[in-house]
């Protein structure tokens, strides 16, 4: 089945803007591009295939058979959105009305209330299977939607997910600390016993009617309970593709921090942003990234996109369209690396619509304001280098838990302290530093090391 048509253009990198052309039944075009100065811009289109895509192991065959009319009414009603509503780019003037409403089939796409929490995705993207310490975090978690109540309200329902979390913890602790890898156990021992103090605390808030003492000690016992899950891991839990193996990874979590020079802000100078990358689920994407930093690639950089949508950096100066690896005067790219839900290694190579995965969720999906992944040219889904972005803004094209960037881009870590300053950047603001703060003992294979 040819590609379906629709009607709006994601602006590409180029200083120079691409004009919208006249005719309203042209190709989409959604990318995070790729390029900023260069003569080619990333696109992304939404396509029903009728072939096999290239590189896939024969095993896979039977998921990435041809798009079913079903399927394909699905993704249409994915890029619908589109057309109702997309980031102000100033050409919502060239889409055409469409009244047709959302095929309902799209909801299977949507589970539950998205997790937007960039703190709570990482928790629950740990590699671990304990549903005893996971029934503790849920009702914790939850605590964030019942403060949406107005005033001392709130309370009641906060009592109650901390009495769900409570008689959670009493019922599976020992399953929890039976969960525990052999060596963390006393660490991971010593967090409950953190937790369960915590816990009683919070009970005291509420019972004092303290609502603003809810919320930080929330943070306190999620904190505690990301620090039990994290004891559970036990090592890193696959084994990265042959071809890949040779490579940057990052064999577990590592920290960043980002400085950077604001101008024109008298508000904001220079601001600091702590960034999670999670090489579970993306070891070869966080891998080069920590190299990279580690290369001081990214210090004295320029912001070089920010439209509201998102920040982009990553495009170093000169014809060069991403690193250029002194060893080998060659680019250095990566393959895209995705990670579902229910599989034990990522995909690499195809995205999800390619796989024929089109339900499937992703570990490190596109829900929270500041998700970090690489930018890659259009048809080359191993092109990512250097350039990489954070996502600002919900919208269709990007609500949470149905978002057509997931599955074609690679998400590998998220912004978990101001966050909310992303949106503050402007194209020529300076990146002063990057610098690995923990973690970096996780990366294996560095190439920062050898001289260049």
């Amino acid at each position: 089945m040819s590609s379906f048509i629709c009607h709006h253009f994601y602006p590409s990198l180029c200083t120079s803007k691409h004009a919208l052309p006249n005719n309203p039944i042209a190709p989409i075009y959604l990318g995070i591009p790729n390029f900023r100065d260069k003569a080619r811009f990333s696109r992304l289109s939404t396509r029903c295939y009728s072939e096999v895509p290239r590189h896939i192991d024969s095993h896979d065959k039977q998921k990435k058979s041809s798009f079913s009319m079903k399927q394909c009414a699905i993704s249409i009603s994915l890029a619908i959105g589109l057309i109702t509503g997309a980031p102000d780019l100033n050409w919502q003037s060239h889409a055409q009305a469409i009244t047709t409403p959302a095929l309902p089939d799209l909801a299977v796409l949507i589970s539950g209330p998205p997790i937007k929490d960039p703190e709570a995705l990482l928790r629950y993207a740990l590699p671990i299977d304990n549903k005893a310490i996971r029934e503790v975090q849920k009702p914790l978690e939850d605590i964030t939607d019942s403060l949406k109540v107005a005033g001392l309200k709130a309370l009641d329902s906060v009592e109650r997910n901390l009495k769900q979390a409570s008689r959670a913890l009493k019922n599976g602790k020992s399953l929890i600390i039976s969960g525990l890898a052999e060596s963390k156990k006393d660490r991971g021992m010593e967090l409950l016993d953190k937790l369960e103090i915590g816990m009683d605390e919070l009970q005291q808030i509420v019972e004092n009617r303290n609502r603003d003492g809810v919320a930080p000690k929330q943070k306190e016992l999620l904190q505690y309970v990301g620090s039990v899950e994290e004891e559970m891991v036990d090592g890193f839990p696959y084994e990265v593709p042959e071809e890949y193996r040779s490579m940057p990874l990052l064999k577990g979590r590592a920290v960043v921090q980002m400085k950077v020079k604001v101008k024109d802000n008298p508000n904001l100078e220079d601001c600091v942003f702590r960034i999670v990358l999670d090489g579970y689920n993306a070891p070869v994407t966080a891998g080069n990234f920590v190299d990279l930093v580690e290369r001081h690639f990214y210090d004295g950089m320029e912001i070089q996109r920010a439209d509201g949508f998102v920040v982009q950096t990553g495009d170093p100066e000169g014809p060069a369209e991403g690193f250029i690896d002194p060893s080998t005067e060659q680019p250095r790219t990566v393959p895209l690396e995705i990670m579902v839900e229910g599989e034990k290694v990522p995909f690499y190579g195809a995205t999800l619509e390619e796989l024929g995965l089109y339900k499937a969720q992703t570990k490190l999906p596109f829900n929270a304001f500041g998700t970090m992944a690489m930018a890659r040219e259009e048809f080359e889904n191993n092109s990512a280098s250097s350039q990489i972005f954070w996502l600002l803004k919900e919208s269709e094209l990007t609500p949470s838990n149905a978002n057509i960037l997931d599955g074609r881009y690679a998400v590998f870590g998220y912004v978990t302290e101001n966050e909310d300053y992303l949106a503050d950047l402007k194209v020529g603001d300076v990146i002063e530093s990057v610098q690995v703060v923990s973690g970096g003992e996780n990366l294996v294979n560095p190439t920062y090391k050898i001289a260049g």
